[in-house]
């Protein structure tokens, strides 16, 4: 088994789109309308891993959660080979980083926003 995708609870599936598909390079998996304005909307990173499901909140409660899914901590590791190029591609298409880059044992990682809040490492494992 494994985990093959996690929902992420967005304001607007074209937005969220335009934010992982243009801002930070995922790749859109599938875009199908369910009706009633739902959709079924995947987006991954172009090396693999877990899909995020974009599921537009569909009522107050489920809104309420938009950019704090999980209680400020972060939440979503970004895996990279290429820290210092991806930190520097993020940077210029506009993506919020909440710190300067750090080395930690584990390896080289910055703290970054989605257009949400939600918050992100980007991390490069150590060798």
């Amino acid at each position: 088994m494994r985990v093959a995708t996690v929902a992420l609870v967005v304001r607007n599936y074209d937005e969220a789109i335009a934010f992982y598909r243009d801002r930070l390079g995922f790749d859109l998996v599938t875009d199908t309308p369910l009706g009633t304005g739902k959709r079924w909307v995947m987006v991954a990173a172009p090396g693999g891993g877990a899909r995020l499901l974009l599921a537009q909140a569909s009522d107050a409660d489920e809104a309420s959660r938009i950019g704090n899914q999980t209680g400020g901590r972060v939440g979503f590791f970004l895996e990279t080979d290429d820290f210092a190029a991806d930190f520097a591609r993020f940077t210029a298409n506009g993506v919020k980083f909440l710190e300067a880059p750090r080395h930690e044992p584990y390896g080289s990682v910055a703290v970054f926003e989605d257009l949400y809040g939600n918050k992100w490492d980007l991390i490069q494992p150590a060798a």
